[in-house]
């Protein structure tokens, strides 16, 4: 019998990493075979160039989430719309969340997230030195999280505990710990749930109440799937925004004209945001299902094949921005693959935005230096960038 092809790896996912060589892999898949196979964590297809990333994310028809949606694929059974449901299924979870972040309603949020980032910087400029993930990054998501879906304090704390430490499994792959944590995230979604059945907010201005307000057709969503729409909403908000605030602080460290530059014309940080989200993108790994046998070049992606989109390959592909690999406040062009594409595009962007945007202004305004002091940990897929970024501060 001949060996079928979709196991014979063109490269192995599953290595050691640094901060950089991440980018040197995907790099070198780019140029020698970017749709690649790989047969570590469960066996996937890497799509690294821009144009192919951006077809797999927009045919639904043909490349579904329903199946799995990121490599390796996390071990849990419950669903969680809207990233697990295809057209138009998604649609009502998506729209309870974004009809929450118009520019309007987002305008009050400026103050507060400004407010949180410096009080979440004060003791790591008092003494000098800190973690910029753990002191820091970890913390300020949740923070924000919490006040956009109006926890209270003791759920707040369990957030920040719990979703802490459900990253670390998923990094550690430690897949009985990944289920217990996530199970208690499951816990807190629902007790949020029972109490807005209680203690009814406005739903145009709390989240988990817009979700309970939607009807389609006239009837409720199913409180199963509102369940797994804040356990999603919960946790996405959590991993990204830690690792990339670790990545920005590296840049900084690594190259104090931009940290001066910014510092001396604030007006440059949404540019700069941007481009670091381009040349940092968080998440590697989202992942589809492909419906059919389809063919890319010379590779024969087969039904029932997953499918990785790399986010934080395509943004540094050569064919879609030109000397990818440089810091350019300047490009005429930057339409970034950072919160997806197409019917599952992230519809928290909006906020994320604002987050990474005040703590890159409060950074680079209240310290004049930061140097990397110690060894950066890095994440595994599904996401890229750090889970440790010791720094010292000069200010």
């Amino acid at each position: 019998m001949s060996k079928d092809v979709r196991h014979v790896p063109d490269f192995d996912a599953d290595v050691p990493e640094d901060f950089d060589s991440p980018h040197e892999m995907f790099k070198d898949l780019r140029q020698r075979c970017p749709v690649a196979y790989s047969d570590a964590m469960g066996g996937f297809w890497a799509v690294t160039k821009y144009a192919d990333i951006v077809r797999v994310l927009t045919d639904w028809e043909t490349f579904t989430t329903t199946i799995q949606n990121v490599v390796p694929r996390v071990a849990t059974t419950q669903r969680r719309p809207p990233l697990h449901l295809d057209p138009p299924g998604n649609v009502p979870y998506r729209n309870a969340i974004t009809r929450l972040l118009t520019p309007k309603k987002l305008a009050a949020w400026q103050a507060k997230i400004e407010a949180m980032v410096i009080e979440l910087l004060e003791p790591l400029l008092e003494k000098g030195e800190g973690d910029m993930c753990r002191d820091f990054s970890f913390i300020l998501p949740i923070a924000i999280l919490a006040e956009f879906f109006r926890l209270p304090d003791d759920n707040a704390k369990r957030i920040r505990f719990v979703g802490s430490a459900f990253n670390m499994a998923l990094q550690e792959r430690d897949d009985a710990k990944v289920r217990q944590y996530s199970d208690e995230l499951y816990a807190i979604a629902h007790d949020l749930i029972e109490d807005r059945k209680v203690n009814q907010q406005d739903p145009d201005i709390d989240p988990i109440s817009s979700l309970l307000a939607v009807r389609v057709d006239g009837e409720a969503l199913p409180e199963d799937m509102i369940l797994g729409a804040l356990r999603q909403f919960l946790m996405v908000g959590i991993v990204a925004p830690t690792t990339f605030i670790g990545s920005m602080a590296v840049h900084l460290a690594r190259n104090p004209e931009h940290h001066e530059l910014i510092r001396n014309d604030n007006a440059l940080v949404p540019a700069a945001v941007e481009e670091l989200l381009r040349l940092y993108t968080p998440y590697r790994g989202f992942a589809r299902t492909a419906r059919c046998d389809v063919q890319f070049g010379d590779k024969l992606v087969r039904k029932g094949d997953v499918v990785a989109a790399v986010f934080t390959s395509g943004n540094r592909d050569e064919g879609a921005f030109p000397d990818p690999e440089k810091f350019d406040l300047n490009r005429p062009k930057r339409d970034l693959l950072t919160f997806g594409r197409g019917p599952h595009a992230c519809p928290g962007a909006p906020l994320a935005r604002l987050q990474l945007e005040v703590a890159l202004k409060e950074i680079v305004n209240r310290t004049r230096r930061l140097k990397v002091i110690g060894p950066i940990q890095m994440t595994a897929w599904p996401e890229y960038g750090p889970l440790t970024v010791p720094v010292s501060i000069e200010h």
